[in-house]
């Protein structure tokens, strides 16, 4: 089963750990041959100076709307498009979940419904590793590394974007399921509650008696761009699927904001989850 965009045994891409680094690099030389200082080309590629030091720093994985702005803005020549095919390579991600990954880091709205597992962004350690040890074929130990070094790298996004909002909606048997055991479920429960908290993370619980159900077709993740641009993306057992079409992702729009009504308010969903720990 797919987890989360993990890649599977034989899944994994070769990536020189210096890319980010490099495109970084590309970027600022291509810059500084233009004559543009950071504030100049902040100014052209519609980023702040903060980020465009942070891309040439390599500390930020470009948004594809910075890419295509830069190559615009230096020339036109086709280089940065084409080092930023390569930053698509991370090991640890499946193949068709790489470009939704390059498109969440640097969402500036992010909605998850899951009703399968905890997803990624809000898993501990121990979870994770549960989910990659179980994984069919199995993987050895240097690939549930890799695949812990991804989703670890991933996690940082919600305290490191304290701009970006980030919604959840999960299943309440996602949590009383107790995958791992108990000590991994009350460690987990501790995690999300203590995420909770963050004015930028919004978490309701979809309660297991519901009559009526929006999401019943599956997962669903949703994200909002720096250019207000909308895209989702759904994962099924053996490959996930990144959407564009205005009109499907309008539809699974329609689908969350319905779930966001039938599933417990903010305060009774952490009320259900501080139960939940309390028993046990």
């Amino acid at each position: 089963m797919v987890v989360d965009g993990a890649v599977g045994p034989g899944g994994g891409e070769p990536e020189s750990s210096d890319s980010l680094r490099t495109f970084g690099a590309v970027t600022q030389a291509l810059r500084e041959h233009a004559g543009l200082s950071r504030e100049e080309f902040a100014d052209v590629v519609r980023f702040s100076k903060h980020t465009v030091a942070s891309v040439e720093l390599g500390r930020r994985m470009p948004d594809p709307a910075f890419v295509e702005r830069a190559e615009e803005a230096l020339g036109n020549t086709g280089a940065l498009r084409k080092a930023a095919g390569c930053l698509a390579r991370q090991p640890g991600l499946a193949a068709w979940f790489r470009q939704w990954a390059r498109l969440e880091a640097a969402a500036i709205t992010l909605y998850t419904y899951e009703c399968r597992l905890i997803p990624g962004l809000l898993q501990t350690e121990a979870y994770a590793r549960t989910l990659f040890t179980e994984q069919l074929p199995p993987l050895d130990d240097q690939q549930i590394e890799v695949q812990w070094a991804a989703r670890a790298e991933r996690k940082k996004l919600l305290r490191n974007r304290p701009n970006t909002a980030f919604g959840f909606i999960l299943e309440e048997h996602l949590f009383r399921r107790r995958t791992g055991g108990v000590d991994v479920t009350r460690e987990l429960l501790d995690h999300v509650l203590e995420l909770a908290e963050l004015r930028n993370i919004e978490i309701q619980v979809m309660p297991t008696e519901r009559e009526s159900h929006a999401g019943l077709a599956g997962p669903i993740q949703l994200l909002e761009t720096p250019d207000n641009k909308w895209f989702a993306y759904c994962e099924g057992q053996r490959g996930g699927l990144l959407i564009s079409d205005p009109k499907e992702v309008s539809v699974l729009q329609q689908r969350y904001a319905r779930m966001r009504s039938q599933a417990l308010p903010l305060k009774d969903s952490l009320s259900l989850l501080q139960r939940m720990r309390g028993d046990l």
